[in-house]
């Protein structure tokens, strides 16, 4: 296991990440914000009014996999059980056999290729769905489109592999507000694009690890066993992405747990055999340490909610299971990381609040997999 000395060492030099990240992931995720910016120009180049103006359908079909589902998850979080439409997502090649003319599919790719992807965008438009593709551009799904005269968002072949979650949110966003589903203002590119930037900002490879918070995650998470406790929907979609996140760029394993549903079973895992025994010191030195230990990576939305059942026994906001959690993570000494929690995070709208989050989370992934040096491996 990579020493946390050797490790700081590698991320704060900036020829050797450069080094060891041979797809240029670090600038992709820098460029967060920008993509953002270049995705919404995109889009208002595309049209939607092509389909917005049939007006609000019954329901929207999200075909995607990956970063595109979680996409999906992100805006079916902010639509809320309240959405007058349903969103489903399916991973293609199919569509649900109830999908019908007066529904929308929506078809979010990073490459536009694939079977899973080509298929239902001529499936629909046989069976008189309305289309919206988003993925390369001159791609196979392009071509679909053009054959349904459907809108499509022609994204640059520039775009790096799991760095493009904003190019297939940002449409999504774009229709939702569209069709009245979003209030104008919840979904701006603009603020989105700047909570991005400012990260960018604060995590770069050139701002030394003790003041980055990326890189001091990447450090904290270097020897632990994360356990991640998302305070309802919102930060639940923002955690399945970072589980992705660290497992397909770092290697490294993840459990996520989706609050208040999922707190008896933070707690379990969190008080179970892998937490410190109570003679551990918790101030002692750790380098001798065999193994894994268990850290509890928070993923806060403080407008997740309040009771679901007024009364009840058991916790059931969020926030309540979310300090449960932490009471139990304390009373085992588990150390506890909250993503995206310097600052004031507070003074953020819901969207780029989680946006921030995302966007440290992503570096955060990237710095393992470079002091790893994973990357170069794959590269190679």
């Amino acid at each position: 296991m990579t020493s946390p000395e050797i490790a700081e060492e590698v991320l704060d030099d900036l020829d050797l990440l450069r080094a060891r990240d041979p797809r240029g992931l670090l600038p992709a995720v820098a460029g967060a914000g920008a993509q953002v910016r270049e995705t919404s120009r995109l889009t208002d180049e595309a049209n939607f009014s092509r389909v917005t103006d049939g007006g609000r359908p019954r329901g929207l079909i999200i075909v995607a996999r990956r970063e595109g589902a979680v996409a999906a998850s992100v805006l079916r979080a902010l639509l809320g059980p309240s959405s007058p439409v349903t969103v489903d997502v399916v991973p293609g090649p199919a569509l649900p056999v109830w999908a019908g003319p007066s529904d929308i599919a929506v078809v979010v790719t990073r490459t536009g290729e694939g079977s899973y992807a080509v298929g239902p965008a001529y499936e629909a438009a046989r069976r008189g769905v309305s289309v919206v593709g988003v993925g390369a551009e001159d791609a196979p799904l392009h071509a679909a489109c053009a054959s349904a005269r459907a809108p499509y968002v022609a994204l640059p072949r520039t775009r790096v592999r799991h760095t493009t979650l904003w190019s297939l949110l940002t449409p999504m966003l774009r229709l939702a507000t569209d069709l009245g589903l979003l209030a104008a203002g919840v979904a701006d590119p603009d603020e989105v694009a700047a909570a991005l930037d400012q990260v960018a900002e604060e995590c770069g490879p050139a701002r030394e690890s003790f003041v980055n918070p990326a890189k001091t995650l990447a450090l904290e998470l270097l020897d632990a066993l994360p356990v991640i406790a998302a305070e309802g929907p919102l930060a639940g979609a923002a955690a399945t992405r970072i589980a992705d996140q660290l497992a397909t760029l770092a290697g490294l394993p993840a459990t996520g747990f989706r609050l208040p549903d999922q707190r008896v079973a933070a707690c379990a895992v969190l008080g179970g055999p892998l937490a410190p025994h109570e003679e551990d010191d918790f101030f002692r030195d750790r380098a001798d340490d065999p193994g894994r230990r268990l850290r509890l990576l928070t993923i806060r939305d403080r407008e997740a909610g309040g009771h679901g059942g007024a009364g009840e026994r058991e916790p059931r906001s969020a926030g309540e299971a979310m300090q449960q959690v932490l009471r139990t993570a304390a009373a085992h000494n588990v150390p506890v990381s909250g993503l995206a929690e310097h600052g004031d995070p507070d003074r953020f709208p819901r969207l780029p609040g989680v946006a921030r989050q995302l966007a440290v989370a992503d570096f955060t992934a990237v710095y393992l997999a470079l002091v790893l040096d994973t990357e170069r491996a794959l590269g190679s």
